[in-house]
């Protein structure tokens, strides 16, 4: 038996009260419970995302549902560091004397 690697998506779900939080395990894996805004950060299989996400608008404690951003964002800025920024002249001594610059 091989281990398949599910892809993943993150819902934000707004709720009106807390109380109701547990309910939405069945849905999918609760990752964080925000008690001062009112909201549930979910993961769910992407598989079936638009089918949950119908039924988590329908319930009636739900205020609001949004999908994370997060795939979109990029996280490798290593390779663009060295490109956009060079030191000058005036940092290159900073940093070889260990003192600030006047």
């Amino acid at each position: 038996m091989e281990f398949k690697e599910k892809k993943r998506e993150g819902l934000i779900v707004y709720l009106y009260h807390l109380r109701n939080s547990r309910q939405l395990r069945k849905f999918g894996t609760i990752h964080y419970v925000s008690r001062k805004m009112k909201y549930v950060v979910l993961y769910i299989n992407t598989e079936n995302e638009a089918e949950i996400v119908k039924r988590l608008q329908s319930l009636h404690f739900v205020k609001k549902v949004d999908i994370s951003l997060r795939p979109q964002l990029k996280t490798k800025f290593a390779d663009e560091l060295g490109v956009r920024y060079k030191l000058t002249d005036e940092d290159r001594e900073k940093y070889k004397t260990g003192r600030k610059a006047v």
